[in-house]
């Protein structure tokens, strides 16, 4: 971990953590944000792409990278890999906002839209890599991956060392293995949650399940934790080193997004809203003095605020 903090220090922003007092107010404890919304390409994933791509050989990176992911890997991939010159192809589901396809092509990268979800991406990009021979670069499932992204972690316990508790977004598992395998290392008193959406939530049941579960359909608005299949490698260590797993629905994360926005002038996309939203409809269950949220990302499609207000509303209604 200490190499991938000290490598990754010259080519990733070290992001802040926000205070609200609103939020400490409303929720009864301290709360610190770790904004990786404001992150290079909006997002964390740009930490384990560029950390992978440092330890690949120099043959290998001739031979080019590709990779499958619903966006914000994309970007992050596609940046990183402009930054070393190296030719990147990246494979999205259908359904990606608009937002993301265009970063990601504007980053350089070769952009192959196909699939309902992350899942078929995934297995269209396998196919080309075996017919290419281009380094594969996956968003979650390598430990090269994981151990960028627990960079994260190493970065907010130096920030704010009265943490005890840290709540992170959970697609494929990549995010919160690497940070609760970086925070146990540093402090094993501190808790780890892990939060899915509850239309999406395969490492959620595979976590109670001890064994990898593959969903056959996944729906949130949460894209970027939108996954069938969690990593074969993530799961052990989140069974080892995570405390806890929940689900939030649609509607919790809409609410955290337009809270957000309001309050402190920040927007989430769903992925980056979960963590919060997690707080927001289990924090009476979770004892905590001071939480971390994990802010992963920024990347929304604006056109779909109308709908994340409408679905927010309903939580309000039935409040």
């Amino acid at each position: 971990m200490k190499t991938a903090r000290d490598r990754l220090a010259t080519v990733a922003h070290r992001t802040p953590v926000m205070r609200s007092a609103t939020t400490d107010a409303l929720v009864g404890k301290h709360v610190y944000f770790k904004m990786e919304n404001q992150q290079k390409t909006g997002a964390f994933k740009f930490r384990g792409a560029s950390f992978k791509l440092m330890q690949l050989s120099n043959e290998q990176l001739q031979k080019g990278v590709i990779a499958a992911s619903a966006g914000n890997h994309a970007q992050g991939l596609a940046h990183a890999a402009a930054k070393m010159n190296v030719r990147a192809t990246i494979f999205m589901p259908e359904k990606t906002p608009a937002a993301k396809v265009n970063a990601t092509r504007a980053y350089g990268a070769e952009v192959v839209l196909t699939g309902e979800s992350f899942q078929e991406a995934y297995e269209a990009s396998m196919k080309r890599q075996m017919q290419t021979g281009a380094e594969y670069i996956h968003p979650f499932d390598d430990y090269d991956v994981m151990a960028g992204q627990g960079t994260i972690a190493a970065e907010m316990l130096q920030q704010e060392d009265r943490i005890d508790t840290l709540i992170v977004p959970v697609g494929g598992g990549g995010l919160i293995s690497g940070i609760a395998a970086a925070t146990k290392h540093m402090n094993p008193r501190i808790n780890v949650i892990g939060v899915q959406a509850a239309g999406a939530s395969a490492m959620y049941q595979s976590y109670y399940h001890n064994r990898v579960k593959q969903l056959d359909h996944v729906s949130t608005i949460a894209e970027g934790i939108a996954v069938k299949q969690p990593g074969e490698r993530t799961l052990p260590l989140i069974n080892q080193y995570v405390d806890d797993m929940v689900t939030v629905t649609d509607v919790e994360i809409a609410s955290a997004i337009v809270y957000m926005l309001e309050r402190n002038k920040t927007l989430l996309e769903g992925a980056g809203a979960a963590a919060l939203a997690a707080l927001f409809a289990h924090g009476s269950h979770i004892k905590t003095d001071h939480c971390g949220i994990i802010v992963s990302g920024g990347n929304m499609d604006i056109s779909t605020l109308p709908m994340i207000q409408r679905l927010a509303k309903k939580l309000h209604q039935s409040a």
